[in-house]
């Protein structure tokens, strides 16, 4: 194999007349290079995506919601608890009120999610004491309210401004802007509002019952796990879902995507490897002479295939190298200047996030790359190991 390999190579990168074979040989590996970095490129901005979104909702929201279909009873938050407290792999829990209310602002009115929180417990379940801009979580008492940034931004509210709401019961109050948060997602920041439990409970007409409960993990992916093993506690009575449930159709859409572009961009890959075999099938036509004097000198036909498919592997290996460190300084560089930029109402987030990931996302790209290089290289080295020492020689 040694012997093939190093005629191979010699092959590959000629010094002598036969400088339009190196010539298609660059243009070959810089093809396969383009597809591999565009790949590497694509794919780690998908991944960013998928990575900042569920952030950005998990922080929101919880790994587990436990939900009754009635509300649950102050009876029913004791059962609960005593479940949840001391259970492996459960940080923290929290009760919730959630529904919908509407805001005036001149003479519109505009409907917006409102949630009622415990504040003390909040904090151990979603990362809204993080997003605060202004103000503070703990300030967050009955007839307060805890605003996002771009709907503050919309009604030209600050803190201690007043927002007059109206319940879905026709109620009317009055709250206190005591805070303003920035989760990063425009819907999140232009469409929901805190407001404390009690105060929950009176907007939404619940008396002493809450909407669910919010469940924290040490670990989001044990979330299908642990809901499991509740909900054969709990019995019937409740419903629970996980944060991958609550936005399996936006995250199947965000795979199906990332899917989409592999197959779309791997085609830059196939397109390159027909320059990898047509400049096989050159090199071939140019070394008839050579591959008839080693026929004749013995070497086998399985020899001659091995070197012209190790020529196209070199190619394929330093497209591919060359293609790998192209993408991933890219990447960094995307990663560390962000000069890329967002509109926010549109992509939720401000930025273009980018997520290196070796396994699965840069391997694979590689296996791709290499699997279609070896295909590209049957055909001409069948065609050079088929031919015979005499007709090669006939008129050298």
């Amino acid at each position: 194999m040694k012997a093939e390999l190093f005629i191979a190579w010699r092959y590959l990168a000629t010094k002598r007349k036969e400088k339009f074979i190196s010539l298609i040989s660059i243009i070959s590996i810089l093809g396969v290079a383009i597809g591999v970095a565009a790949l590497i490129v694509v794919l780690a901005v998908m991944s960013g995506f998928d990575r900042d979104l569920r952030d950005k909702i998990v922080g929101n929201y919880s790994h587990i919601t436990i939900a009754g279909y009635q509300g649950i009873d102050p009876a029913g938050y004791d059962q609960i608890r005593e479940k949840l407290n001391g259970r492996p792999h459960v940080k923290g829990f929290s009760p919730y009120v959630q529904g919908q209310m509407l805001v005036r602002e001149g003479e519109r009115l505009f409907a917006v999610s409102v949630r009622g929180v415990d504040p003390v417990t909040e904090k151990n379940v979603t990362r809204l004491s993080r997003y605060m801009r202004q103000g503070d979580i703990d300030n967050l008492t009955d007839g307060t309210v805890i605003v996002g940034k771009e709907l503050a931004l919309y009604l030209g509210a600050g803190l201690n401004s007043t927002l007059n709401v109206y319940s879905p019961l026709g109620r009317q109050h009055s709250l206190k802007v005591v805070g303003i948060f920035n989760s990063g997602m425009y819907d999140y920041d232009m469409n929901l509002c805190f407001v404390d439990l009690k105060t929950g409970q009176e907007i939404l007409g619940l008396g002493d019952r809450v909407s669910a409960v919010a469940v924290k993990l040490d670990n989001l992916y044990l979330a299908p796990k642990i809901k499991y093993l509740l909900a054969s506690e709990l019995g019937r009575d409740y419903a629970l879902s996980t944060w991958s449930e609550a936005n399996r159709n936006f995250f199947a859409a965000l795979k199906l995507e990332k899917l989409t572009m592999f197959i779309i961009l791997t085609l830059i890959v196939l397109v390159a490897s027909f320059n990898i075999i047509s400049t096989l099938i050159v090199m071939v036509v140019e070394k008839t002479k050579d591959i008839g004097i080693l026929k004749a000198i013995g070497m086998p036909q399985s020899g001659i295939k091995k070197i012209f498919v190790c020529q196209g592997l070199l190619i394929g290996m330093l497209g591919t190298v060359l293609g790998a460190l192209t993408g991933i300084v890219l990447c960094a560089l995307l990663k560390k200047y962000q000069f890329i930029r967002l509109p926010q109402d549109i992509y939720y987030i401000d930025r273009l996030p980018v997520a290196i990931q070796v396994w699965p996302d840069i391997a694979l790209i590689a296996m791709a790359a290499m699997v279609i290089t070896l295909a590209s290289t049957v055909y001409p080295a069948v065609k050079a190991a088929g031919l015979k020492p005499v007709e090669a020689l006939r008129y050298e």
